[in-house]
Formats: C-alpha cells, structure tokens, sequence
C-alpha cells in the first residue's frame, strides 16, 4: 500500500511539473493553415522565453491578446508566427514582406502573397510583429486591433503538434 501511494505521489509530481512547462492548445481558426489546420492538438513551451531568451524569426508563438471572443466572453488567445523583432523595420508592398529590406522568402503562406500595405514600420522594443501563415483571413499585426505583441503576453511557443496523428512532431 505504502508502494501504491509513493507511486501516486511521484505520478502527481510529474503531471504538475509537466503542466507548468507545457500547455496544451487546440487550433480553433483557419489563420495558421497550411501550417496548422482547426482542432490540430498542440503543445506549447511555456518557458520558451523566460529570462533573457527573445521570440526567434519563424517562431509559432501563442499570446494573449485584446481581440473580444465572438461570445463576448473574455480576450481571444491568438496562434501566429514572428515575422520580426524589435528595432526590425516591415514594409509589406505588391504582396511581399520586407524585414530591414529583405526580401523575405516566405513558402509557409497559403496564398504565396501578402495582402495590405505598410511602409517602414519599427517593430517597438520587447514587441514582436506576427502574421498568419494563410494571410487573407489572418487577424494578426498589419490590424491596428491586434498590432504588434508584448512580449509579456506570450503565452509560449508552439512546438509540437500531436493531433491529427497522420501529423504528428515537432514544428
């Protein structure tokens, strides 16, 4: 009996511990696709950026943010990937993204362009700049209702992908 108990208590360790650093997320839009499709099963680091590490270009990153949901129920929580950093300068022209005058190349995108016009934009210091991967739908930094993130409402990063099986691993 005693046995059972320790058992118990470790599984009960481990459950608490695993939950502090990962939160399971569950796509509810189509903003992410062909990357992420609605009702993929996520996990995301929550401790991806604690301390002194910063969202990385490319990242899939999950943050709170003041979109109301439809039901009036409280803020939306919002899935996006990181196109730029502080102090990176957008412009998004004739259907192309632009970080500090690159040309970014960006074969993740339903749509292969980029709807809407912004001309040297500065990321602010500690905010990212996020978009959607299928850009004609996404709610994401180019709208000044979402604009760009703090990084103090990053929930974390998406790193693994655990539903539908058929595509199951790491992103």
């Amino acid at each position: 009996m005693k046995e059972l108990i320790k058992d118990i208590i470790i599984a009960l360790v481990i459950v608490i511990a695993i939950t502090l650093v990962i939160k399971p997320t569950i796509v509810k839009e189509r903003s992410m696709e062909p990357t992420l499709y609605e009702n993929n099963y996520l996990f995301v680091n929550k401790l991806a950026y604690l301390g002194k590490d910063h969202p990385g270009y490319g990242d899939i990153i999950i943050f709170d943010s003041d979109v109301q949901k439809d039901d009036g129920s409280g803020n939306k929580i919002l899935i996006k990937r990181v196109i730029a950093v502080e102090n990176d300068v957008v412009t998004i022209t004739d259907g192309s993204v632009y970080r500090n005058g690159e040309l970014l190349s960006e074969d993740y995108t339903l749509e292969g362009f980029t709807t809407g016009e912004i001309y040297d934009y500065v990321v602010p210091e500690d905010q990212v700049f996020v978009m959607g991967d299928n850009r004609s739908v996404s709610l994401d930094s180019r709208s000044e209702e979402v604009g760009t993130i703090s990084e103090d409402d990053i929930i974390g990063k998406a790193f693994f992908r655990l539903y539908p099986f058929g595509e199951i691993g790491l992103l």
